[in-house]
């Protein structure tokens, strides 16, 4: 069924005219692009409600929904929890710059700290992008100490957030 995320990758060509073309030449058209923007915002939505919005029958709603999800262009649909909310108003971006050999250890402690949201391998001097979450300055201090044992990091606090993650490529909301 599902490629690896790498002939994936390969087999997914942009063009300005179609859009993004996926396995065997199918393209993600104009009602894809509507079902993805509708789902981007209420991931739950009925199929009914779908159908609805984007102008199409329910089981053509339910097929393009099939598709998207089969040839990887839909991974999967996530929870958006405000971490603040559960008690980690600290939010901040470290960026990892590791010793010699200690490259696999970074990705490794991030795996295994539930601060980290996220741990990017990035280019340039710096190796990786974590997002990092916090009760307080000082538990934030005690994850950075984790780090500092296997390289340099750098850290920028997140103030605000006036941009949220969004979908690329889908009509801002």
């Amino acid at each position: 069924m599902a490629k690896g995320v790498a002939e994936r990758v390969n087999a997914l060509r942009f063009t300005s005219r179609r859009g993004l073309l996926f396995d065997e030449g199918e393209s993600v058209d104009a009602v894809d692009r509507a079902v993805l923007t509708e789902l981007d915002a209420n991931p739950r939505m009925p199929m009914a409600e779908l159908a609805r919005r984007v102008e199409v029958s329910v089981p053509t709603a339910r097929e393009r929904v099939r598709r998207l999800q089969e040839t990887g262009v839909i991974r999967g649909y996530r929870l958006d929890v405000d971490p603040a909310a559960l008690g980690y108003p600290v939010a901040a971006f470290v960026r990892v710059r590791p010793g010699p050999g200690q490259l696999p250890r970074i990705a490794e402690l991030a795996r295994s700290l539930p601060q980290v949201s996220e741990c990017h391998r990035i280019t340039g001097e710096d190796c990786f992008l974590l997002k990092v979450h916090a009760t307080d300055l000082t538990t934030f201090e005690e994850v950075l100490d984790r780090f500092l044992l296997y390289g340099q990091t750098t850290t920028s606090i997140v103030q605000s957030t006036p941009v949220p993650p969004r979908t690329p490529g889908l009509s801002p909301g």
